[in-house]
């Protein structure tokens, strides 16, 4: 948080009001006065403008100005207004949604955490595909991770040790040492490339899992090691490789050369936690068909589906016109395309200058990358999607954008968007999967049927699944 020279903010508020008085008066006194008198006119306003803000500044080294409460006042009411500007105007935005903060209806006077587990046991969930496919996934924001720390962070039915070493390299291992079984990430201390375990003191390597050094024993056994996972950090994330048949990686996240560059920068992020499986979240990118039902009402209507459709906003919407498609090259078969347009409309009629390009690429199962143009300037939207639990999933978007366009403006795009995934997630934390939809012979429901046949890509014959145990009353 910066600091500020409160005393400076009151100068410059007090000078402001001085110029806007002096401006609004002189303004008013040219327009009766012949042309020819202005000039001199202005020359004798900067004049006495500068004299009243000489006595502005003297009066501020006054002992009587700081005795006055009024001008403790003022400095509050301007370093008040700077903090709130700062974090309007230029701090980045960092929204978080948990799973019970929305998408849930409370009945019966109860909390809405308790509603939300609730209807978490008591849903039927359908016939589930796998729940962890096989590709990269988003474990931590880069930034999160700093030089020579280690963190616990458990997502796609594991625990993972994620460290940076010495040398800024980032490693993502098995988080529990096979000596004892203690957590490498809770307190784990960084050497050089390895993560040294804080119960007995074992040290692994990074690059490998590899024990290289146990401090009261003479030789290291050859299966001392953790598994370690390919790692990849790109984009602003760190990257892990999931393959239930233990693969390596054959496909890798795209490069984003406007942030590696630094033509676009970092400026806000949002975060959804969503009780569903993980292939209902992208499949949303081909059911253009949902898009006028639930992301036509104007975003003032709210986000409750069960309220937005009100009358009183009826008069202006948002308008979408979308397609999908799979990328038909054997290296890019990973990848899914979505065309985006979104306009707003005003009584039937399109605003003019507003609409929104979107290109948005799904890149396996848990990345998209939304590269979007506007009046405003271009940018994107990083998404990650990731399993935590098997029905229940992280969904972050950051947000990064070119220097022409105002921190304020990206912050309302990403705004806009988090707000319209308010609505899909109280579809998705209250459905049922379909394995076999009603499908009507229509070029809209063809499209999630050629979506549902790319995504099963990542599906391999050991990919995890959820089992239920049946529950009855017999003895």
């Amino acid at each position: 948080m910066p600091s500020y020279n409160y005393t400076t903010c009151f100068m410059a508020a007090v000078t402001f009001a001085a110029i806007t008085l002096a401006s609004a008066s002189i303004g008013s006194r040219i327009l009766k006065v012949p042309l020819f008198d202005v000039g001199p006119m202005w020359l004798q306003a900067v004049r006495d403008l500068g004299a009243e803000m000489k006595s502005v500044v003297t009066s501020l080294f006054e002992q009587d100005t700081w005795l006055c409460p009024w001008t403790y006042v003022m400095l509050g009411i301007t370093g008040f207004c700077l903090y709130v500007g700062y974090y309007i105007f230029v701090a980045p935005l960092n929204r978080i949604r948990q799973k019970s903060d929305l998408g849930y209806v409370p009945q019966g006077g109860m909390s809405k955490r308790d509603m939300a587990n609730l209807v978490q046991k008591r849903r039927v969930v359908g016939d589930l595909p796998p729940v962890y496919p096989n590709g990269w996934f988003g474990v931590i924001e880069a930034h999160e991770v700093k030089k020579g720390e280690s963190m616990s962070i458990a997502c796609l039915g594991e625990n993972f040790a994620v460290f940076r070493d010495d040398h800024g390299e980032v490693h993502i291992l098995d988080a529990y040492c096979p000596h004892m079984g203690a957590n490498l990430g809770v307190g784990g201390r960084i050497h050089g490339d390895c993560i040294t375990c804080p119960f007995h003191g074992w040290k692994f390597r990074g690059s490998d899992g590899k024990c290289t050094s146990i401090p009261y024993a003479d030789k290291v056994p050859d299966m001392a090691k953790v598994k370690a996972y390919p790692t990849y950090e790109i984009n602003g994330w760190i990257y892990v490789w999931y393959h239930a048949e233990g693969e390596e990686p054959f496909w890798w996240p795209e490069e984003i050369k406007e942030i590696t560059n630094g033509s676009w920068s970092y400026r806000g992020r949002t975060e959804h936690n969503i009780n569903a499986h993980i292939q209902e979240i992208p499949e949303n990118g081909a059911d253009v068909a949902h898009l006028k039902q639930i992301h036509g009402p104007i975003l003032l209507s709210g986000t409750d589906i069960r309220y937005m459709y009100s009358k009183m906003w009826d008069f202006v919407k948002h308008s979408w016109d979308a397609s999908w498609s799979a990328r038909t090259d054997p290296d890019e078969k990973h990848i899914g395309s979505l065309q985006l347009t979104h306009n707003l409309e005003l009584f039937g009629c399109k605003f003019p200058g507003l609409e929104l390009h979107v290109e948005a690429r799904q890149i396996g199962p848990g990345i998209v990358y939304l590269f979007f143009n506007s009046i405003f300037g271009s940018g994107v939207f990083v998404h990650s999607l990731t399993p935590t639990e098997p029905l229940n999933q992280k969904m972050v978007h950051n947000v990064y954008a070119n220097w022409t366009m105002p921190t304020i403006i990206a912050k309302g795009y990403l705004l806009g968007e988090a707000l319209q995934v308010d609505r899909d997630v109280m579809i998705w934390n209250n459905k049922r999967y379909e394995r076999r939809p009603l499908f009507v012979k229509s070029a809209e429901d063809s499209l999630i049927g050629k979506h549902r046949r790319w995504y099963s890509q990542f599906y391999s014959e050991h990919s995890p699944k959820l089992n239920f145990q049946k529950e009855t009353l017999d003895f």
